[in-house]
């Protein structure tokens, strides 16, 4: 099962950090290259504890559907979303925040599993496990430009 482990230092406070990246609105305008947006369950707005969202995004070239829920929460610092229903086998994506002096460290680690049993194997090693990180990377980088670009932090 592939880890995705991606450290993110950002110029604003945890609590505008936390809520960035918990946002439907945000997380939308943070994946530009995947056309994601919010289709069902809770669609607009910060996400809690229990709330159900299903996306829709092209990845691959196709156009795809995903169902998320959030199962863990504990406000500032962490939340964990799971897939369940989708087109991994599974996945468990952890987002926690750490206050720094002049900052926060945002940390997304991702556990994903394939689908497809040996194929879904190989299907990551060969490009998979490097498009999820590009993904990760990417849109943690869109949250930080948009958290150090607010003018009331």
């Amino acid at each position: 099962m592939p880890v995705i482990k991606h450290e993110e230092f950002i110029v604003a406070p945890l609590e505008l950090c936390f809520d960035l990246a918990r946002n439907v609105d945000i997380h939308t305008r943070t994946t530009p290259g995947t056309k994601e947006k919010a289709i069902g369950g809770v669609v607009t707005g910060l996400l809690e504890e229990g709330d159900i969202v299903t996306w829709e995004a092209t990845h691959f070239g196709i156009r795809q559907r995903l169902t998320a829920k959030v199962i863990h929460m504990k406000k500032p610092y962490s939340f964990v979303d799971v897939m369940v229903k989708g087109a991994f086998h599974s996945f468990h994506h952890t987002h926690q925040f750490l206050q720094e002096a002049d900052g926060t460290i945002m940390i997304d680690t991702f556990d994903y599993k394939s689908p497809l049993g040996f194929i879904g194997s190989a299907a990551d090693r060969l490009f998979l496990a490097n498009y999820m990180r590009q993904f990760i990377v990417s849109r943690a980088k869109e949250l930080k430009k948009l958290a150090e670009n607010i003018d009331d932090k």
